[in-house]
């Protein structure tokens, strides 16, 4: 691996970045001499309790009562009890800026754009919160979203966790069944809805699904829809399914109320009931609190994503995903929030427009957008006034190294590159960005401040430039307090503490670099394992997609005379047909980049790979149609057709 640094911060780059002035006044503070990020990291888990409590402080976090100590029973995990007896509302932390400056910018697809202050969000706000609590909603109740990423669901759920009411959303390409998986689990007291949705160049009504999901769910007492493909949604479907529940959002609203009021709510109290992808079965609902995950969030955006107020901070996510919670938190640090639903593809550069005309200082996407704009030719640093442009992140799968080279090549050179990981269940990061850092080809940058992130061996020791478990060996605030559903903590015990003791342990498989970097190698249950030898399945899809006609792949390992071997599966780009020569071709470059074990025994063409609404590959549900088992929960999928093309193949029969 290449150890020169694809690029580097300028001195003032650094001097004025919130990481450094953090680290300087902590030196100051605790009388430390702490020169590196290395030093800060060291510090952050070290003192875990301390860390917290500054970021507390950093964060500026408004509580009405404070804790007599940060963090209680340090040793347990799960059990570690953070800021026990605080009381703060989340709302509040977000709706803390009450000025003119643009708190959020929606921009559609179809060229559709609006913008909030702080102080109209607020507005909004109060007037929503006014007339959920006029309905009787109250701590503890279930809010749910069958909502666009736009301005309405924001305002929804600060509306419905300024009461201490818990949110959770679907986004709405997902089918009925998808959502009665989800929804049908937490039983909502009140159900938001747009009319509709613009994808693609269609426009998708959204009603008839409603009122199906509504008619099975007996919890919904009120459908509240937001106007959003019409000027005012005809509510007939809604009438005829479940009459008298439905209303329009601006006929349910107080227009009289001026304030909102928060109740106070304690640190550990649930806020978000987030979704496991769910497609090997029911979804787990992954219960998270108020304030850790607004703790981490604050950490994550002031310091890793280096946010200031005058910053325009933008992610492409739905809101189904943990992105888009981690993106709206940004308005605890009072910067302008963007918001874009629709294609990513609508026009090939779309996403690049915006970046310029809102002049986005932030922006996050996913491997695989960046990976589809290479591959489609696109050169933004041509094209495009990116010259706000300070950061670009990535998520959702692993960054394959050349998208590193592309990204500087022919989207800004002068960029910091933050390939991150984390997940649903800890909504944020183990691993990620740091203004501080240089960026190394294929490396996420670092693990995160307070977060104790290890590589272990199958016998738990920590290992370093070796592959293994990515762990955590120390509590994070942003730990989910339970599983819904799981009295005696059985379910969210087995999914993170079965395989080592108060560890941790994430299901990513990855290793700790000589430069402190990380790099994820996929899944942990995706791990080919032929003859014994453990091969992360990122290394394989790296080389892959590297050879000429291929447009995507997913690799899986099928149980052949006693051993696992190694299954590969394509799509090609128009026009290209797999034949000898390619297979060929595909087969040397894997070989000569990785070695003779990762070479797959078959070369197989599919016309299309499943994945999961939030644009995963699904190894796992591919692995089970190839050996004959059932995939049981299909709502999951985008593209649920799709593993119907991997059942009974003749190839795999020899």
């Amino acid at each position: 691996m290449s150890q020169s640094p694809l690029w580097t911060p300028s001195q003032q780059r650094i001097t004025n970045s919130n990481m450094q002035q953090f680290m300087q006044a902590m030196n100051a503070k605790h009388q430390l001499n702490m020169q590196s990020y290395a030093d800060l990291h060291r510090w952050s888990v070290a003192d875990i309790a301390g860390f917290w409590q500054e970021i507390w402080q950093l964060g500026g976090v408004i509580s009405s009562t404070s804790a007599n100590e940060p963090l209680l029973d340090s040793n347990k995990m799960p059990g570690a009890q953070w800021f026990a007896g605080s009381k703060i509302n989340f709302a509040e932390n977000l709706l803390k800026h009450r000025d003119d400056n643009t708190a959020l910018v929606f921009r559609g697809e179809d060229g559709a754009r609006q913008s909030l202050t702080y102080a109209e969000l607020y507005q909004r706000v109060a007037q929503l919160s006014s007339a959920l609590r006029q309905h009787g909603i109250k701590a503890g109740d279930r809010i749910a979203g069958f909502m666009p990423n736009v301005i309405d669901t924001v305002v929804a759920m600060l509306s419905a966790t300024s009461l201490g009411a818990v949110w959770s959303s679907c986004s709405p390409d997902f089918g009925i069944n998808g959502v009665l998986d989800r929804f049908g689990q937490i039983k909502p007291r009140i159900l938001f809805t747009t009319d509709g949705y613009f994808y693609n160049g269609k426009t998708l009504n959204s009603l008839e699904r409603v009122a199906g999901i509504a008619a099975q769910l007996d919890s919904i007492e009120k459908i509240i829809v937001c106007d959003h493909i019409s000027q005012q949604a005809d509510l007939t479907v809604l009438e005829q399914s479940v009459p008298g529940k439905a209303i329009h959002q601006n006929d349910f609203v107080d227009t009289s109320a001026t304030d909102v009021q928060f109740t106070p709510m304690n640190f550990a109290d649930p806020l978000y009931i987030m979704y496991s992808s769910g497609t090997t079965g029911v979804p787990k609902c992954i219960v998270h609190s108020i304030g850790g995950t607004l703790l981490q969030h604050l950490k994550e955006h002031i310091l890793h994503t280096d946010v200031k107020r005058d910053d325009v901070l933008f992610y492409y996510t739905t809101c189904g995903w943990m992105m888009w919670n981690w993106l709206v938190s940004g308005l605890a640090v009072g910067c302008t929030v963007l918001l874009y639903d629709g294609s990513p593809f609508k026009t090939p550069v779309i996403m690049m427009d915006i970046a310029e005309e809102e002049k986005i200082s932030l922006f996050g996407t996913s491997a695989k957008y960046i990976a589809a704009l290479e591959k489609a030719g696109i050169k933004p640093a041509e094209s495009h006034d990116l010259s706000n442009l300070r950061a670009i992140m990535s998520t959702g799968s692993p960054l394959a190294h050349e998208s590193f080279d592309y990204v500087y090549r022919d989207i800004k050179s002068d960029v910091l590159l933050a390939s991150i990981s984390g997940g649903t269940d800890i909504i944020s990061c183990f691993a990620l960005g740091c203004p501080i850092l240089p960026v190394y080809r294929g490396q996420l940058q670092c693990a995160g401040l307070g977060m104790a992130v290890e590589i272990y061996d199958d016998e738990g020791r920590a290992i370093v430039k070796e592959k293994g478990e990515l762990v955590c060996s120390k509590p994070f605030p942003s730990m989910p307090i339970y599983f819904w559903d799981d009295a005696d903590g059985r379910k969210y015990h087995d999914a993170y503490f079965d395989q080592f003791a108060n560890i941790w342990a994430h299901g990513d498989y990855g290793e700790i670099t000589a430069q402190g970097g990380v790099i994820i190698h996929g899944r942990s249950d995706a791990v080919l394992n032929p003859g014994g030898v453990r091969i992360g399945t990122a290394e394989i899809y790296r080389q892959v997609e590297a050879v000429e006609g291929v447009q995507e792949s997913i690799v899986v390992g099928q149980n052949w005379q006693d051993d696992v071997r190694v299954i590969l599966f394509v799509t090609l780009k128009p026009g290209v047909v797999l034949h000898d020569e390619l297979i060929t071709k595909i087969k040397q470059q894997i070989r000569a980049n990785t070695t003779p074990r990762h070479v797959p025994a078959k070369v197989i063409q599919v016309a299309d790979i499943p994945r999961t609404i939030s644009g995963k590959i699904v190894e796992l549900a591919v692995r089970k149609v190839i050996h004959g088992e059932e995939v049981k929960n299909k709502d999951a999928l985008a593209n649920p057709q799709a593993l119907d093309l991997f059942a009974n193949l003749e190839a795999l029969q020899s």
